[in-house]
């Protein structure tokens, strides 16, 4: 597993494949052939049935209204876009085989133990999750690393999944800022808020996005993101529950590039100069004589300029040094030396 090293000297990027698979498993093994391709760390896929997430049920409550969905019902929604279970420990392999993490969310308890069954070394929870507790409890009893998403998520309800993790004794936790819209608007994002989460909860943070473009995970990177979590699908022209707001794979790849390269921006806090910083250091402005100058003479303006390079005194002297006597001769393109203004 990749998620400790990667967030410790870089970031680390999720590639989700969701529904985006469009009900053939030859989509989902080009999806995560061409993810590793693109640079991507983990696959990530969903594990549960219509029936472990809701019931069938077509009351007004369980009818979605607007947005990407309009007229499913949940059950609808989740059996149309779950990903079979049969498919899963292939899946896994195809992971392995390409070199890239495999990832799941498990939404039940049962899911949790299929998981298991398979030996993932890791969990996600959802954001819309966030809130079950005792399904974070027995994830995190397996004692493996869980990053889970915090969408919609208050204060209080953070540090309740976070108290439920380490009633198991696990420590192992990642947050992931999410704004849970279909796609999410720029304006509602917030990213800024990634900095607060990790002084406020002490633990790595990272982004979940589902807006369109790389932009926002660039800028999160930038205020320290340690996770990218991206949908990815073929085409947005296969249809499914998730492909309208998914990330094509080629583009999927210029945003891990442009992740990269923003974490390598980033940098760290020094103020320590860089090699080639160093080398600039000769470019400098100095004091120099720009006329002939006689030992005793004055330093006056019109014979003491700061001019490149740097190979006088530095220019904070010259109020200090106009007006003094020169202790030796100067020729014209000479630097004055510290021997003056002591």
């Amino acid at each position: 597993m990749k998620l400790y090293e990667k967030m410790q000297n870089g970031v680390y990027v999720i590639a989700e494949m969701s529904a985006n698979h469009a009900g053939k498993i030859e989509n989902a093994f080009r999806i995560i052939e061409e993810a590793a391709k693109a640079g991507a760390d983990c696959v990530k896929i969903q594990t549960y049935t219509a029936d472990t997430l809701t019931i069938d049920c077509d009351d007004e409550a369980y009818r979605l209204k607007g947005g990407l969905w309009d007229g499913y019902n949940y059950y609808q929604l989740y059996k149309e876009a779950y990903t079979p279970w049969e498919w899963q420990a292939a899946l896994k392999e195809k992971c392995e085989a390409v070199g890239v993490d495999f990832l799941s969310t498990p939404f039940d308890r049962t899911a949790v133990d299929f998981l298991e069954g398979l030996g993932v070394e890791f969990y996600k929870i959802a954001s819309f999750e966030l809130v079950d507790i005792p399904l974070i409890e027995y994830t995190a009893s397996k004692g493996k690393p869980m990053i889970m998403s915090c969408g919609m998520a208050g204060v209080e309800e953070i540090e309740e999944a976070l108290a439920a993790c380490r009633r198991q004794g696990n420590e192992q936790v990642v947050l992931l800022k999410c704004c849970s819209q279909y796609p999410a608007r720029y304006e509602d994002m917030n990213v800024s808020v990634i900095a607060d989460m990790q002084q406020r909860f002490g633990v790595p943070v990272g982004l979940s996005d589902h807006s369109m473009g790389s932009l926002a995970p660039v800028v999160a990177v930038a205020l320290g993101a340690k996770v990218i979590e991206k949908h990815v699908c073929i085409s947005r022209e296969i249809e499914n529950p998730d492909a309208a707001f998914s990330m094509e794979l080629g583009e999927f790849a210029d945003m891990v590039t442009d992740v990269r390269n923003a974490c390598i921006i980033r940098g760290r806090a020094t103020y320590e100069l860089t090699e080639h910083e160093k080398s600039g250091l000769a470019i400098r402005r100095s004091l120099v004589a720009v006329k002939p100058i006689a030992a005793g003479e004055t330093f006056t303006e019109e014979n003491v300029r700061s001019i490149r390079p740097a190979i006088g005194i530095k220019p904070k002297y010259y109020r200090e040094l106009l007006g003094r006597q020169a202790k030796k001769a100067y020729r014209f393109g000479e630097p004055i030396v510290q021997s003056e203004v002591e």
